[in-house]
């Protein structure tokens, strides 16, 4: 139910003229949900992340042999349902199976990234032009030990866009801390929407969008957090 609903805000990452050919995922984490819609309006997505711990899960779902750990079934159906995608008859592929299948496609490659490191990916991952946009979810934040580390992290994955290019960044407001298991608490960096802001401006983003949303006390089960931001941002 979490992160169903964390879908709810993923749901407009890629509103009208956000399309292209290659889309970067920054910090995927193990996850997918990110990226779900995004196979839809670009034909190339990379997904990236700094543990490989968590790009064997990635690599597991890719395969598609049964060695994933979470089942996507229900995220799948709920993005083609905000989607408005319905089935037509059931003698046909449902709409999730074939978002699936058209994921699948769509991914080019699961690699390293380092957000602290000036060169985050290696050097032949990307085209020389870059990518067309980046999306990024709940990551920034979490690697960063400080602000100045944050926005410093924004440059560095600034230079994987072509100017123009979009960064569609979502992350929590207020959070210093979050549940990563058992007995498990991870410090983070708390930020708030005046400080992601001037970051973004400093670090050579023009500021498209910002949402905020505040967090339900219900939700707030495995952090501190306040809410949640939704940026939209072009390069310079």
């Amino acid at each position: 139910a979490f992160f169903l609903r964390v879908l709810l805000l993923l749901s407009p990452t890629f509103p009208g003229n956000v399309s292209g050919e290659l889309l970067v995922d920054i910090g995927s984490g193990p996850t997918l949900h990110q990226v779900m819609s995004g196979c839809e309006v670009f034909n190339k997505v990379l997904l990236t992340d700094f543990l490989e711990v968590n790009r064997q899960e990635l690599r597991s779902w890719l395969q598609d042999e049964g060695g994933c750990s979470l089942d996507w079934t229900p995220f799948l159906q709920h993005v083609c349902k905000l989607e408005g995608r319905h089935r037509i008859q059931d003698t046909q592929p449902s709409a999730w199976t074939e978002k699936a299948a058209k994921l699948r496609q769509v991914i080019m490659d699961i690699v390293p990234i380092d957000v602290n490191h000036p060169q985050p990916l290696a050097l032949d991952v990307l085209p020389s032009a870059g990518a067309d946009c980046l999306v990024s979810s709940y990551c920034l934040e979490s690697v960063s030990p400080d602000l100045a580390a944050f926005t410093r992290a924004l440059g560095h994955i600034g230079r994987l866009l072509w100017p123009g290019g979009h960064l569609l960044l979502i992350g929590t407001l207020g959070m210093s801390y979050y549940i990563g298991g058992p007995g498990l608490k991870i410090p983070t960096i708390p930020v708030n929407e005046a400080q992601v802001c001037a970051s973004l401006k400093e670090s050579g983003y023009t500021l498209i969008r910002l949402e905020v949303y505040t967090w339900p006390q219900d939700m707030k089960l495995f952090d501190d957090a306040s809410g949640v931001f939704f940026v939209k941002a072009m390069k310079e």
